[in-house]
C-alpha cells in the first residue's frame, strides 16, 4: 500500500510553509497519527486488533477490563466511596475496554455504579464515533437484559482534557498504550552535543538512504527547544559521553500530558499501562537507535517515512520521567510494577485455575486459556509497565490494600 497522498501533500505544504523549510519530527507524526482526515487514527485504526495492525491487551477479552474495575471498586472504597466518582479513560480504542469495565462495575458493584461519572477522553473523531456506537449498544443490551433502564444516575461523556474543569476530578484517570502514541522529538549525538533532526524536502541530487522516502529527508540541526536537554536532566542521564550518532526520542508530549492530568485531579489517582522501560534502560548506550517502531499489518519495521498516514508510529514510555515529572507537579507515585504481576495480583491465576472446573466446551476453554496466558507473556502484553501515582492522599492511604500492587505469593 502506498501512503496517503493526500496527507503527504498537507505535510510538504507544512513544510514549505516554514520559513527554514523544515518541521520537527513530533509535529511530522503528530500530522501522520492524528490529522483529522488522513492520520492513521482517523483512517485505519478503525480496523483495531488481530485482523489488523496491532491489538492490545483489551482485544484478548474481557477479562483485561473486569481486573482494572476490581482495582477501580478498590480505588472507590480507598477514596472513601465519593459521589460522583469520576473515571476518565484516555484513549478508548473502539469502546471495549470502557464496556468491559461498566459492565463489570454494573453487575458487581452497582452502589458505586449508580455514582458513577465515565468520562472517555479521545483525539480522533472516527474512534470517538465508534466509541459511541458501541456504548448505545451496550446500553440497549443492558436494558433488554434487565428489563429497565440503565441506571440514569450514570454518567457518560466524551470531552477533551482541557474541557475538564481544573480539581474537579475524584476518582482515577487511566490510560491502556496511549502514551506510546504521543508525537516525539527525535534527538542525535554529534560530536558531544545534543542535536536534533529536523524534517524537510529533498533536493533534486538528493540521494535517499534507509530513514529517508522519495517525499522527506532528515535534517540535523540544533535543538528546537531547551526542554530537550533539560528532559535528559531530570532523567538524571548524560549522554554527551555515549558514542557519536546515537539517536534516540524524548517524549515532550508526555510531560505537558501529565502535567495536565496534575491539575485536573483533586483526589486520587493516575494509572499509566504501556510498553516502555526506565530511563536507564530507555537510554543505555547500546540502545543506540531509540525506540521508535511502525506496524503495518503486525509487520514491523523502523521507516516513519512510507506509508505515511496508513502505519501507526509508536515509540517506548520513558517511566522515569512519568515519575519525576509527577513528582514536580505534586503527584506522589505508588507503585510500578509489570503488567503480569499487576494482574495476577488482581486474580488473574485463579481464573485460569477455574478454566478446569468450567462447564465451556473444550475448543472455547482453550481459546479462553490461551488468552489469559498471553496477559502474562513477559514478552508480549504481560510486560508492560503499569505506574500508578496518586495526588491528595498520604502514601499510606494511596498504597492502603491497592491490590494490584500486592505481590501474591
Amino acid at each position: 500500500m502506498q501512503s496517503n497522498s493526500n496527507l503527504t501533500n498537507v505535510i510538504i505544504e507544512r513544510i514549505k510553509a516554514n520559513p527554514q523549510q523544515r518541521i520537527t519530527f513530533a509535529e511530522y507524526m503528530d500530522m501522520a497519527l492524528y490529522h483529522p482526515e488522513s492520520g492513521y487514527y482517523s483512517t485505519q485504526a478503525l480496523n483495531l486488533g488481530k485482523s489488523g495492525d496491532f491489538f492490545t491487551s483489551v482485544h484478548l477479552g474481557a477479562d483485561f477490563g473486569e481486573m482494572l474495575a476490581v482495582q477501580f471498586a478498590q480505588i472507590w472504597q480507598i477514596l472513601g466511596k465519593p459521589t460522583p466518582f469520576t473515571l476518565v479513560e484516555m484513549g478508548a480504542g473502539q469502546g471495549h475496554l470502557a464496556k468491559d469495565i461498566l459492565n463489570y462495575l454494573q453487575q458487581k458493584h452497582e452502589d458505586l455504579f449508580t455514582g458513577l461519572e465515565y468520562i472517555i477522553v479521545e483525539k480522533s473523531a472516527s474512534l470517538r464515533k465508534l466509541q459511541q456506537q458501541s456504548l448505545d449498544n451496550f446500553r440497549e443490551k443492558i436494558k433488554q437484559e434487565l428489563n429497565q433502564e440503565l441506571n440514569h444516575n450514570v454518567k457518560l461523556r466524551w470531552c477533551n482534557l482541557e474541557e475538564i474543569e481544573d480539581s474537579s476530578v475524584v476518582g482515577c484517570f487511566f490510560s491502556n498504550e496511549l502514551v506510546d502514541a504521543f508525537p516525539v522529538h527525535q534527538v542525535i549525538l554529534s560530536a558531544g552535543k545534543l542535536k536534533e533532526i529536523y524534517i524537510g524536502l529533498p533536493e533534486k541530487s538528493h540521494i535517499p538512504d534507509a530513514k529517508d522516502s522519495p517525499d522527506f529527508v532528515e535534517i540535523i540541526d540544533e535543538p528546537s527547544t531547551l526542554k530537550l536537554s533539560e528532559y535528559f536532566r531530570l532523567d538524571e542521564i548524560d549522554i554527551s559521553n555515549y558514542p557519536d550518532q546515537y539517536r534516540s526520542e524524548v517524549n515532550l508530549a508526555a510531560i505537558d500530558w501529565l502535567t495536565l492530568l496534575s491539575k485536573k485531579l483533586q483526589r486520587g489517582y493516575i494509572l499509566t499501562i504501556d510498553y516502555g522501560y526506565p530511563a536507564i534502560r530507555y537510554y543505555n548506550p547500546r540502545r543506540n537507535q531509540g525506540t521508535l517502531q511502525c506496524y503495518y499489518q503486525h509487520k514491523r519495521h523502523d521507516n516513519p517515512y512510507i506509508l505515511v498516514g496508513q502505519q501507526d508510529i509508536t515509540t517506548h514510555v520513558d517511566f522515569t520521567a512519568l515519575e519525576r515529572w509527577g513528582e514536580c507537579c505534586g503527584l506522589d507515585k505508588v507503585g510500578f510494577t509489570q503488567q503480569a504481576l499487576f494482574l495476577m495480583s488482581l486474580g488473574l491465576g485463579e481464573r485460569i485455575s477455574s478454566l478446569s472446573e468450567s462447564k465451556l466446551p473444550l475448543l472455547e476453554m482453550l481459546r479462553r486459556r490461551d488468552s489469559l496466558h498471553q496477559l502474562l507473556d513477559p514478552l508480549g502484553v504481560g510486560g508492560f509497565g503499569v505506574l500508578v501515582q496518586s495526588k491528595g492522599l498520604s502514601i499510606a492511604e494511596a498504597a492502603e490494600s491497592l491490590t494490584g500492587f500486592v505481590i501474591p505469593e
